[in-house]
């Protein structure tokens, strides 16, 4: 783990026109506090702001709690249209953003795609949020 340290810089004081960064009361020490565990990197953070992304709408939520939702965890495209009152390109759309985020995948069986939720995609984003909430 890299511990950065930046020095401060003096604040100026907004309270008198006549005051200077000169008579501001200097600071001593690292202005913020270290890091206390790795951070993602950039590669980890790119994957999850995609699947945050495919996550901002809120269609896209809802379908992925239908699919969920459904007996043996898997969905037909077929059962979803009606349910968000959508047309079915526009669902297979917001489908195939969430499967290009990781978070669903997609079997095609016959003339059907089949849809159901990526074993762990779900706890890998809760446990990034419980662990940023600590």
């Amino acid at each position: 783990m890299t511990t950065i340290a930046l020095e401060p810089t003096p604040a100026r004081s907004t309270s008198s026109p006549t005051s200077s960064p000169a008579s501001a009361a200097p600071t001593s020490g690292p202005c913020c506090a270290p890091l206390v565990r790795e951070a993602a990197d950039p590669a980890a953070a790119a994957d999850l702001a995609r699947s945050f992304k495919a996550l901002g709408d809120t269609t896209r939520v809802r379908l992925l709690s239908i699919v969920a939702a459904h007996d043996g965890g898997e969905a037909c495209v077929c059962d979803l249209t009606e349910p968000v009152g959508l047309s079915q390109p526009t669902v297979s759309h917001h489908l195939k953003i969430l499967v290009d985020a990781g978070l669903l995948a997609r079997e095609q069986r016959g003339k059907w795609a089949y849809y159901s939720v990526v074993p762990g995609s779900l706890d890998r984003l809760g446990a990034l949020l419980s662990e940023a909430a600590r």
